[in-house]
């Protein structure tokens, strides 16, 4: 009986003792638990700060490369209207250089024009200095250009002529030869009025022109001034 009772307390003792150390090694195995969930959990939440930044790395790696595909477009574009710019700039190149040749071509014409011309002009004042030596020449020899007279006709001699045209020709024959102004101030007509009475008179064969100044000098012809004499002698007569 007593060693029923040492066994039994021995078993209970065994059986305390077990369920003693079972429940360290369980509160042992629970904080080892939840350091390792603690842990894990840092683990967890700097892995999920990773992938967040990952994320966040993702995103704007993303966004650049949108951004340089969206440049890379525009530079794709501006490269296609840069060759089409260069190519009309070739083009127009191209015709600078064609036009280039034609004005190059007309240039030497109009040089060899030039020079044709000036070789003209050469003799040209060649031949006006040859003409101005001549004419002072001929200036140093004093010479009258008196037109040819006109004969004056017998039946037309005073009889057709008007007053202001007789006055004219014996202002004339008595004061000598005068201009066309200084005959216009003397009988009070107009200018062209005068130009047309001393052109009557000369080309009725009255009067003489001198052409070696301007204005022309008009003289009554020898023959006129005898009859006007004439005239004046048989005046008083009657």
């Amino acid at each position: 009986m007593d060693e029923l009772l040492i066994l039994v307390g021995g078993l209970l003792a065994i059986t305390v003792f077990a369920a003693v150390e079972y429940y360290r090694q369980l509160q042992k195995v629970r904080r080892e638990y939840e350091k390792a969930r603690e842990v894990i959990g840092d683990i967890v939440v700097s892995f999920n700060r990773q992938l967040n930044q990952e994320a966040s790395k993702t995103e704007l790696v993303a966004y650049k490369v949108e951004a340089l595909s969206s440049k890379s477009e525009k530079a794709l574009n501006k490269a296609e209207e840069t060759h089409k710019r260069v190519q009309s700039l070739e083009e127009k190149l191209s015709e600078v250089l064609e036009y280039r040749e034609e004005v190059s071509a007309k240039i030497s014409e109009v040089d060899g024009k030039v020079s044709a011309l000036s070789t003209s002009l050469e003799r040209l004042n060649s031949k006006f200095s040859e003409i101005e030596e001549q004419t002072r020449q001929f200036s140093m020899v004093p010479e009258a250009k008196i037109e040819a007279v006109i004969p004056i006709k017998r039946e037309k001699a005073l009889a057709p002529l008007t007053e202001t045209e007789l006055s004219v020709l014996e202002m004339l024959a008595s004061e000598g030869p005068k201009t066309a102004p200084e005959i216009k101030e003397r009988i009070k007509l107009s200018r062209e009025h005068t130009a047309r009475l001393m052109k009557k008179l000369y080309e009725g064969g009255y009067l003489e022109r001198d052409t070696s100044k301007i204005p022309f000098k008009y003289n009554v012809k020898k023959e006129m001034e005898n009859l006007l004499k004439k005239k004046e002698t048989e005046t008083p007569a009657q």
